[in-house]
């Protein structure tokens, strides 16, 4: 018997090639095509978005800057999502803001609760109910009984992004309110909110839409996005198709002067046609909504669903 029939593997033979062949490189692997992978040539995307294009290669992995930051952001969405909001400050940013808010609480006893039990956030428990129901009746009598919006804020699934966004936004929404004379229910605050918990607060303040001011569902590259979602003829019950969204406010994303001139215009066709939903769209020319072209983080705005996680 040969030596060769006593191999475990193949012998140079049975390959078809001659014991001193070798596999040719390819000259586009051999040197200049990976050096061009890691030398940065071309465009620079990055320019453009902040989400994870053009890192750049070491070896077949990332480079150890690259890796690090994805860490860290992964860790920073997670503390996001965990960390509590600081109730009494951004009451006093709100109030600052031009709304005065009510505290209140959703039936979700903490945050794992909450986190576990999405259908707890979306109602309200029995005090903070009361509590709507008795200043809605303070307000009719103040002769605001069916006011055009009621505005909530809730914490979400981002503390970071109600304690960052609502109170500018407010800034530049309020004053849009107050331009076509459109009367508001007491604004209200609420620990544990999902955004169906504003069809309740609605419903009790008999208003014809509310709109919520909730954090979204942290990305690794936007811990802080701010969602609004807006509905006409609030009630419990209602399904996520009769909303209008409004996602990833903040300053890397949609502005919060933009954000707020499409809630106004959203607002305005709202009352005019009695609906929000998939039946009501921002029909504005793409100049007049201020979208803007090329700048970095500027590429998710309306229409993007990642506000999702909180309804």
């Amino acid at each position: 018997m040969s030596r060769a029939d006593t191999t475990d593997g193949p012998s140079p033979a049975s390959s078809g090639k001659r014991p001193s062949e070798t596999p040719a490189t390819p000259p586009e692997t051999a040197g200049h095509g990976a050096a061009a992978e890691t030398s940065g040539e071309g465009p620079d995307l990055t320019r453009f978005t902040a989400a994870r294009v053009a890192m750049g290669m070491a070896g077949v992995s990332l480079p150890t800057a690259a890796h690090l930051a994805f860490l860290a952001d992964h860790a920073m969405a997670r503390d996001a999502v965990h960390q509590p909001v600081d109730v009494p400050g951004l009451l006093g940013q709100l109030d600052a803001a031009g709304l005065p808010c009510l505290p209140l609480r959703s039936r979700a006893r903490d945050r794992r609760e909450y986190l576990l039990r999405p259908d707890l956030g979306r109602r309200l428990d029995d005090d903070s109910a009361a509590m709507v129901a008795r200043a809605a009746h303070a307000r009719a009598l103040d002769g605001v009984e069916h006011p055009e919006l009621a505005l909530v804020v809730a914490d979400g699934l981002s503390a970071p992004a109600v304690m960052r966004q609502a109170a500018p936004f407010l800034r530049e929404f309020l004053p849009l309110c107050r331009s076509r004379g459109v009367r508001l229910a007491m604004g209200t605050y609420v620990g544990f909110g999902r955004v169906a918990v504003a069809d309740e607060i609605g419903e009790l303040c008999r208003a014809k839409a509310t709109a919520i001011l909730i954090g979204e569902r942290p990305g690794l590259t936007s811990p802080d996005s701010l969602g609004v979602y807006l509905t006409f003829a609030p009630k419990v019950g209602n399904t996520d198709e009769r909303r209008n969204c409004i996602s990833n406010i903040r300053p890397q994303g949609l502005p919060h002067a933009e954000a707020a001139a499409t809630l106004d215009h959203l607002l305005s066709l709202a009352l005019t046609r009695q609906l929000t939903g998939v039946m009501l769209k921002d029909d504005r020319p793409l100049a007049a909504a201020g979208v803007a072209v090329g700048v970095p983080g500027a590429v998710a705005g309306k229409g993007d669903r990642r506000g999702d996680g909180v309804s």
